[in-house]
């Protein structure tokens, strides 16, 4: 018996190893990290047929991304890095707020008008308004964040009130925000005095975004911000009763209403705090990035935004490593044009193939033949493949079957170990007589 035992403890260790590296291969994660290895495998493919070097272009987009070692002072040398999270702080701020939607269920494409909502307030409360510096940013900041969730909340409002689709709505408020911009840029209220150039004046001083780093290092506050607005995201979705009420509306509506969970209001709320998210990084392009505004603030960030919260998974660590990710294809896409002679829309090409994927990870599962997620935690899977009832290795679906149908209540266990009670003593005829047990019986015969 006991020279079973550790063969039986060896067939278990393997077991968890199994079972462990099974879920990490059918987990979203890996899909995700599969889509990037695959994009990068487009572009070296797309490289060749060019008739350009993969390496050398590879090389050049990891020395202006990462880390320059070929550069004379260290200063430059570490530059590469600070220009991807400069690159990345709207991405991270801008994908928290569409990842909030998404959480939801609702898509909210309107990220371009909610940033230049935010842009404009906060240009104005920096060019406009004096006040001493900390207070001025922070005045600012709560300025744009109002601004992009007023902005986004007329979506949710028309979406809970009539049903109007939120994806038709919010590009037509795109429409109309970008068309507001460039009016209010053609107003002198507005505009750059002694300058007829569609911009405004740059903030003060005492608004913009500090530097973290003196010349020659871009990177700022903002980086800070999108740290902080990381926390706010998670703290909201996991902590608040409202991100509970939010993940429920996005998981099942119909569930929702029956617990009592009014989905009109959560589709209000929700909309109203993705635009703050958006309307914050309007702030950022504003006080931090360039220091005005023009017609093409926005630029392309609202819609690189979903594509960070989709590769993120809507979490809030994924959705700071995806806009990691893709500052860095901002940051190393010029020195990979530059030096490699590979045009800037390989960058382009990168970000489109990882959003195919991402949209189809059946696509990914069937090409490297990845088990399919079971819907259970890798706790329970680790449970119902340890139990010592010789199940076959049929995945862990029906180990989790048997497991089930194996489990026994703590009481019941208890309970069919204790041997059965003598029966008790029946009358007949007026008085009680005693059953006789097996023995007697045995004997009586």
């Amino acid at each position: 018996m006991s020279s079973q035992a550790p063969a039986l403890r060896r067939n278990v260790q393997g077991g968890r190893f199994g079972i462990t590296v099974r879920h990490m291969l059918a987990s979203g994660w890996f899909v995700s990290l599969l889509a990037v290895v695959v994009a990068f495998l487009v572009g070296a493919i797309l490289i060749v047929i060019s008739g350009a070097s993969v390496g050398e272009a590879y090389v050049a987009m990891f020395r202006g991304a990462i880390f320059d070692p070929t550069a004379a002072t260290w200063q430059r040398q570490i530059k590469p890095i600070t220009d991807t999270l400069y690159n990345a702080t709207p991405l991270i701020i801008g994908g928290l707020g569409v990842a909030f939607g998404f959480r939801a269920g609702l898509f909210n494409i309107g990220g371009a008008g909610q940033i230049i909502a935010g842009a404009l307030a906060a240009v104005w409360v920096g060019t406009k308004l004096s006040l001493p510096m900390g207070l001025h940013t922070l005045v600012a900041v709560i300025a744009a964040v109002a601004a992009g969730c007023i902005w986004s909340a007329i979506a949710g409002i028309l979406k809970a009130r009539t049903g109007a689709n939120e994806v038709i709505v919010t590009i037509m408020l795109n429409s109309i925000a970008s068309l507001g911009l460039a009016y209010c840029l053609g107003q002198k209220y507005w505009q750059l005095a002694g300058s007829g150039q569609p911009r405004t004046a740059n903030v003060a001083d005492s608004a913009a975004f500090a530097k973290l780093l003196s010349a020659p290092f871009k990177v700022n506050v903002g980086f800070i911000v999108a740290l902080a607005a990381v926390v706010v995201y998670w703290w909201l979705l996991e902590r608040s009763t409202l991100g509970f009420e939010v993940r429920a509306v996005g998981a099942n509506p119909d569930a929702a209403r029956t617990a009592g969970v009014s989905a009109g209001k959560i589709t209000v709320a929700t909309m109203a705090i993705s635009g703050a998210f958006l309307g914050l990084a309007g702030a950022n392009q504003a006080l931090g990035d360039i220091g005005y505004v023009t017609l093409d603030v926005a630029g392309s960030i609202g819609f690189d935004a979903i594509t960070v919260a989709l590769l993120g998974r809507n979490t809030p660590v994924g959705t700071l490593l995806a806009g990691l990710l893709f500052g860095a294809f901002r940051a190393g896409g010029y020195p990979m044009q530059s030096q490699a002679g590979v045009p800037i829309d390989m960058v382009l090409i990168l970000q489109s193939v990882i959003v195919l994927l991402i949209a189809a990870p059946a696509l990914v599962r069937w090409l490297f033949h990845l088990p399919h997620p079971t819907g259970h935690s890798l706790r329970e899977e680790l449970a119902a493949g340890l139990l010592p009832i010789g199940h076959p290795n049929t995945g862990a679906d029906s180990q989790l079957a048997d497991a089930a149908k194996h489990a026994v209540p703590s009481a019941s266990v208890a309970a069919a170990h204790v041997p059965e009670a003598i029966p008790a003593p029946r009358p007949e005829g007026g008085r009680h007589v005693q059953e006789p047990t097996a023995q007697n019986g045995e004997n009586n015969e």
